[in-house]
């Protein structure tokens, strides 16, 4: 699919300090000459930052790493985890089209978009708040449907499980991200068949929702003072300059 910039750009861009700490310090994992390499996860974070990639946010990128604008664009419009068009203020949802997906009901969660959303995919919804459109596999199988929004899967959904999760979104909740249906992860539904020693010590959620939950960065713009910033990468090197 032949991928363009938005038609319409703004002026500038520009990182937030925390975040323009955060990138280079990702270009410092990578040897001299190589800082390209750290163009995806510095384009992400522009992405996090302001919630899709404009112009002067691939310029920007393409300037920090020293690579022609051309290099960064080729990124940014091969891989589809990067928005070219504005998105909705609060959230965007990919919906996952693929095979197992479709069979267990995307097309019913799609439905629910067309009704609550926009009849398009990538159409802002008449409040400003929501956008959405179809991706292809998210590698969620066993818990389809399922809808990615940012970096968080709501896994095991029903339309009206769906439905529910944009109206408490509209309503500035955040719901849990993961199973929506009980599940704790990708287990049976009868629950699980093997380990079940340790079924009863559990945490409350599994890794990717605890993840999700201790950070509260579901649906919110990244302005990188979330987290700390750590480079222990860093130290490691210091460590073994010194040893030699």
């Amino acid at each position: 699919m032949l991928r363009r910039l938005h038609a319409d750009q703004p002026d500038t861009f520009a990182f937030a300090p925390a975040n323009q700490a955060w990138a280079e310090a990702q270009v410092t994992k990578f040897p001299e000459g190589r800082q390209a390499s750290a163009v995806i996860p510095i384009l992400w974070r522009a992405q996090e930052q302001e919630g899709w990639l404009s112009r002067p946010a691939i310029e920007a990128v393409a300037d920090m790493l020293d690579m022609a604008f051309i290099r960064v664009l080729e990124v940014a419009t091969f891989y589809f985890m990067f928005q070219l068009q504005p998105v909705g203020s609060v959230a965007h949802f990919q919906i996952c089209g693929t095979t197992t997906c479709m069979i267990c009901g995307a097309e019913d969660l799609m439905a629910v978009c067309h009704e609550k959303i926009s009849a398009k995919p990538h159409e802002i919804s008449g409040d400003g708040k929501f956008s959405w459109e179809e991706v292809e596999c998210l590698g969620a199988c066993a818990n389809a449907p399922m809808v990615q929004i940012g970096k968080d899967y709501y896994e095991d959904l029903t339309s009206e499980k769906f439905a529910v999760l944009i109206d408490d979104l509209a309503a500035g909740k955040v719901p849990t991200p993961g199973p929506q249906n009980g599940r704790y992860a990708a287990e049976p539904m009868g629950g699980v068949t093997t380990l079940q020693e340790y079924d009863a010590c559990r945490a409350p959620h599994n890794a990717s929702v605890a993840l999700a939950v201790d950070l509260m960065d579901t649906v919110k713009r990244i302005n990188g003072t979330e987290v700390p910033l750590r480079t222990a990468w860093l130290g490691e090197t210091k460590k073994n300059v010194a040893k030699t």
